[in-house]
């Protein structure tokens, strides 16, 4: 309820107004009867309407409201003065007061000027929260393009970075931007033990546990990866924890890959500051794309592997073939001599140097001669295929 100053020289007409007319109407009021404690009254209690009369004892009406605009006090004020008196109505007007009304006071009269300036306090009221929520949900949405540009970057980088530690670093800045905290951590499990393996860290203390790529067990972690839950942990509960070390406050989320938990992402607060159900979801996001990195990363790695086995078994089948190939060669080489020695030895038969021949045993020798020609063409035609190099 709306809180009401009056300033009279008069106690009685003071306590008129208030009894009669003001405190039956549901409003606060206080009183006072000379400017000097009225003007430290209002400056306390900020009254949203100062009824003042212009003759006020030492510090005049007219001072009073000089004084209340001097420090920026914006309670409505109404005059009190005589009726008729229009300079001093001109006057107050020029000073700020809202309204004058004359005495002797007429209570209709009072409360409609009560009215027209409590409508305009309300309006007045009304405009400042509006400002304040359109301030506000101008900040969160000024927040939230943040929030999707760094997102979108991250979404970027996965592409387009090879290099997981440079990543991970990315992913944590990311991290620490979106939830509003000042330190984090990625913990990946072991493919074999499954035991947590600090694998990025930011802005972590100098302890010497907290080694990138050296096991940690920061107390969270484990529960998560079996859970698969995310979890937001603060006070006594944290500070018996590894985790607790590092930060007062955490957010953590699980890395999942195919509905397993492969690791933990999480973003913590030195000062104790509690993460919201809304910073839980914008480093879950972030979590997610950390996942696409790492089995990115799992699946170029498998897929090197398999193609360093495929070169290696290409490069010893190439191997074997040159070894085979060479062998066919000298095979050749070592055909050649016996061939050529038996056609030395047949053809002076077939020229009769050696003495006349039947004509069956010519035929027999002639027969033999075409044979070893023909052996000795698929010789010379044979040529074995090269090794095939890599592909």
């Amino acid at each position: 309820m709306e809180m009401i100053l009056v300033v009279t020289e008069d106690p009685a007409v003071s306590e008129l107004i208030a009894q009669q007319v003001l405190l039956p109407q549901g409003y606060q009021v206080q009183v006072a009867h000379d400017g000097a404690t009225a003007l430290q009254s209002a400056l306390k209690t900020a009254p949203d309407v100062v009824l003042a009369s212009l003759e006020l004892p030492g510090l005049s009406g007219r001072d009073l409201m000089a004084a209340l605009r001097t420090q920026g006090l914006e309670s409505a004020m109404i005059a009190i003065g005589p009726r008729g008196a229009d300079s001093q109505a001109v006057q107050a007007f020029r000073l700020g007061a809202k309204d004058y009304v004359g005495q002797p006071l007429r209570e209709a009269e009072l409360v409609a000027s009560l009215d027209r300036a409590l409508s305009e306090v309300r309006l007045r009221r009304e405009r400042e929260t509006l400002a304040q929520r359109l301030a506000a949900a101008n900040q969160q949405l000024e927040k939230r393009v943040k929030e999707l540009t760094t997102l979108a970057g991250i979404g970027k980088a996965v592409t387009a970075m090879t290099n997981l530690g440079h990543l991970f670093t990315r992913l944590l800045e990311a991290a620490l931007y979106v939830t509003e905290a000042d330190v984090g951590w990625l913990i990946l499990a072991e493919e074999s033990s499954g035991q947590p393996v600090l694998r990025a860290g930011k802005n972590l203390p100098n302890l010497s546990a907290l080694r990138p790529n050296h096991p940690w067990d920061d107390g969270i972690s484990s529960l998560l990866m079996l859970s698969g839950e995310a979890l937001t942990l603060s006070g006594p509960p944290l500070a018996r924890l590894r985790a607790g070390q590092v930060a007062k406050s955490v957010v953590a989320v699980p890395l999942k890959a195919r509905n397993k938990a492969i690791g933990v992402l999480v973003a913590g607060n030195r000062t104790g500051k509690p993460f919201s159900d809304r910073d839980q979801a914008m480093l879950a996001a972030v979590a997610d794309y950390a996942v696409i990195a790492i089995v990115n990363a799992r699946l170029f790695q498998a897929m090197e592997a398999r193609v360093a086995a495929l070169q290696q078994a290409h490069d010893a089948q190439v191997a074997a073939n040159g070894r085979q190939t060479e062998g066919l060669r000298e095979t050749v080489r070592q055909m050649r001599v016996p061939l050529q020695r038996a056609r030395g030895d047949l053809e002076p038969l077939a020229d009769g140097q050696a003495g006349g021949l039947t004509s069956q045993q010519a035929d027999c020798v002639d027969s033999a001669l075409n044979c070893l020609a023909a052996a000795q063409r698929q010789l010379d035609e044979f040529q074995p295929a090269s090794p095939a190099g890599p592909g």
